[in-house]
Parts: C-alpha cells; sequence; structure tokens
C-alpha cells in the first residue's frame, strides 16, 4: 500500500485532519480527521509502501502496545483508509 499523492495532513483549529490537494483531487469531498496515532502513521508512511504490519510495528515502537492488539488496530485503520481513498494497493 502507499498513501495517494495530494492527500496532505494539516492542523486546523488544534485537529489533525487529511486535505485533499491538486486537481486529480477535486472531486474529493471527505473531510478525513485523525486523532494522534493515526497522525503518526499517516506521517510515518508518506512516500513510502508500507503493509498493516509496517503500520503495527510503528504502534508497538511508539506506544505501549501488545503486537497482536497493533496489528489489530493497523490491518482496521488500513481498510478504512482504502475506503476513504486514501491510500491505495
Amino acid at each position: 500500500m502507499k498513501a495517494k499523492k495530494g492527500f496532505k495532513l494539516r492542523t486546523i483549529c488544534g485537529e489533525s485532519i487529511i486535505v485533499a490537494e491538486g486537481k486529480e483531487n477535486i472531486d474529493f469531498s471527505n473531510i478525513i480527521s485523525m486523532n494522534e496515532s493515526s497522525s503518526y502513521l499517516w506521517s510515518s508512511i508518506q512516500q513510502k509502501e508500507f503493509t498493516a504490519k509496517d503500520l503495527a510495528a510503528l504502534l508497538v515502537k511508539e506506544y505501549e502496545v501488545d503486537e497482536a492488539t497493533a496489528l489489530q488496530d493497523a490491518q482496521t485503520l488500513a481498510q478504512q483508509w482504502l475506503k476513504a481513498g486514501i491510500i491505495e494497493e
């Protein structure tokens, strides 16, 4: 997987939000709010290929979470990002 071009993480009024930039994303009308951990993951995977296991490893490294929980959360998040259209396989 990888992040699609033109989606940037911005802080607006204290909230981390994914915004679409560029002509290729002109029809994107969703607002995607990110919590602290998803913002960390989004920032970490920019310009890189990644898997759910990569996301889980980042969570284990940054937070006090076991590998099984991190992997489950990472898989769920990756599916949400795919559904939202901000990453591609």
